[in-house]
């Protein structure tokens, strides 16, 4: 990548940090906006509309989900870096989101995973994330401030879709957080990296995948928290609330993967 592309990605990463995007984002839009830029043999400035259409069109998407993060990351590239005008002629109408279900991990399973692991910085992190239902970025982003052991709260600051929410801190946890603190000792966040100062969101996955199952990803810890809540009777508002969901028919998807709902549908026969 020339210089002045380079310089261009800097202040595009300068306008999403003032536009208050969340960390993990800004990630995802500069990996695919720099993707995009080395794509071209030419300055970032210099790209045209047309040059983008052509790219989207012919960039061979992995998922619906990876489409939308690129078109979203240089949307907003085109519209505050190139001064595009009438940016949505430039792109291609959005796919639908695909409607799968979530994948939901029995619920004695991950008691049982999560008892019997003995790194006690890996039970943290996994008894923390299914107890609350946090999200990856949320889990690695948590610094020890953000934990009200008073009253019994966590407090989650700039989380997707920049809201912030506080999520109930129960008793057990508490006493495992306090465990790992004192052997681990962190600075700052919560969990600390092995090299740095904040642990990886990779690394959390592969937790999942070595302590419950190769085919579960961090995601469905938090799938699971909250459909096994539905099921001990949790109303889906508080649910919602819980989960930083903005609709309720997101929160919704859980009742049709509850053990529970399902068999109290009535016989026809």
């Amino acid at each position: 990548m020339n210089t002045k592309s380079k310089s261009t990605l800097g202040n595009f990463e300068k306008i999403l940090k003032l536009q208050n995007y969340a960390k993990h984002t800004i990630e995802i839009y500069l990996y695919y906006t720099n993707e995009f830029l080395q794509y071209f043999d030419k300055p970032g400035l210099h790209i045209t509309a047309n040059e983008i259409k052509e790219y989207l069109k012919n960039y061979n998407y992995s998922s619906i989900s990876k489409q939308n993060q690129i078109y979203s990351a240089l949307k907003l590239y085109a519209k505050h870096i190139l001064n595009i005008k009438f940016i949505e002629k430039v792109f291609l109408k959005r796919p639908r989101k695909e409607n799968k279900l979530p994948k939901i991990i029995d619920q004695n399973k991950i008691k049982n995973s999560i008892n019997n692991i003995e790194n006690l910085k890996h039970k943290a992190i996994l008894a923390l994330a299914y107890s609350t239902g946090l999200r990856v970025s949320e889990i690695i982003n948590l610094k020890i401030k953000d934990i009200d052991s008073e009253r019994m709260l966590i407090y989650i600051y700039n989380s997707k879709g920049n809201k912030d929410r506080i999520v109930p801190l129960n008793e057990n946890i508490l006493k495992l957080l306090r465990q790992y603190f004192l052997k681990f000792k962190p600075i700052q966040f919560l969990f600390n990296g092995q090299f740095s100062n904040q642990y990886s969101a990779t690394s959390c996955n592969n937790l999942v995948k070595k302590y419950i199952g190769n085919q579960f990803h961090f995601h469905s810890l938090r799938h699971s928290c909250f459909t096994h809540l539905l099921e001990v009777g949790v109303g889906l508002r508080i649910i919602q609330q819980l989960a930083g969901h903005s609709s309720s028919k997101t929160t919704e998807i859980y009742t049709q993967v509850s053990n529970q709902t399902l068999q109290n549908i009535p016989s026809l026969i």
